[in-house]
């Protein structure tokens, strides 16, 4: 990974991550961001990165093979678009798009072109979450009964944008790729917009899949504590993935027997923690993306998958508007 042949198009709030990975791994090539501000600020940290304002710059340099694209959810349809059309592989961040149609034209555009088109559903490429997708599927939780996560901070807030669109696709990557890629057969949403009107600060998304797995994501901006969670009950076990604690993974083996035949008691057993990698998740992921533009391969969250993502989030939206 010596050849600086990747772009950032974005660095400010969350591009600033992937532009101290991108340089870490030695393949930044250049970046790009409006803000006369953003550039200044990147400049001084990296010198000796070329920090440019203008798209030409990365679309007509023969040298850029791929881009990062990090900027707000509003304009990954036409950036990544473009970028595609220009011939570079891309890696655009949640979600895809804001639409499922437009969606669908950039996987059309990719696979037409035959570029790599990659989307960050960063949590896939979280070593708790990889560990926990082998337990389940070794078999050691018994059978998938419920799913539901927590994605709940007093954060940042936007208006371009919902909580929904902006929480929970990591959660819903996440839960489908658990169910195996499995689309759920029905989904409902609530909510509420509290600060902006009609931007909702907190929603409840119910998922329901044809083999009776259920499942709910509660995402809110709205809170006292941050947490980060998943849980996974199993017919055997049950798994909690914490993000914000120290260690990420826990297993509760559990069983249920009847009482003189007729009433159900828990036996719970002690919880035990799951030993994990201790890697960064987003350089795990920008290392996998490398890893499909040098070789041409289809990367784990690839433009499918993150349409799966987007015809959940549509259909949620749907649901949300329904109860205005």
């Amino acid at each position: 990974m010596n050849k600086k042949n990747t772009a950032l198009i974005g660095a400010g709030y969350w591009g600033k991550n992937h532009l101290r990975t991108l340089f870490n791994l030695g393949v930044l090539h250049s970046v790009l961001d409006t803000s006369e501000l953003v550039i200044a600020e990147r400049s001084k940290q990296y010198p000796d990165v070329r920090c440019v304002k203008e798209e030409k710059a990365i679309i007509e340099n023969p040298d850029v093979d791929a881009v990062v694209i990090a900027t707000p959810a509003e304009y990954h349809y036409r950036l990544t678009k473009k970028y595609l059309l220009a011939g570079k592989d891309v890696l655009v961040e949640k979600p895809l798009a804001l639409r499922v149609k437009e969606g669908e034209e950039l996987v059309e555009i990719a696979e037409k072109e035959k570029r790599v088109l990659m989307v960050g559903h960063i949590l896939q490429y979280h070593p708790a979450i990889v560990k926990l997708k082998e337990i389940i599927d070794f078999g050691d939780m018994g059978e998938i009964r419920y799913l539901y996560s927590n994605r709940l901070n007093l954060g940042k807030l936007r208006v371009e944008e919902n909580v929904l669109w902006s929480f929970a696709p990591h959660d819903i990557s996440v839960i489908l790729m658990l169910m195996n890629g499995q689309e759920p057969v029905k989904i409902s949403a609530f909510g509420g917009s509290y600060i902006t009107k009609g931007i909702y600060d907190t929603t409840v998304t119910k998922l329901e899949f044809s083999n009776n797995v259920k499942s709910h994501i509660y995402v809110s901006w709205l809170h006292p504590f941050k947490e980060q969670k998943l849980i996974v009950i199993g017919s055997t076990k049950m798994a909690v993935f914490d993000d914000v604690s120290t260690q990420k993974l826990y297993l509760f083996p559990y069983k249920v027997d009847l009482n003189e035949g007729k009433i159900p008691i828990t036996q719970k057993v002690e919880y035990y923690i799951v030993s994990v990698d201790k890697t960064e998740p987003l350089k795990q992921e920008l290392i996998h993306f490398i890893g499909c533009v040098e070789g041409r391969k289809t990367p784990k969250t690839d433009g499918r998958e993150g349409l799966r993502v987007l015809r959940v989030l549509e259909a949620a939206q749907k649901s949300l508007q329904s109860h205005l």
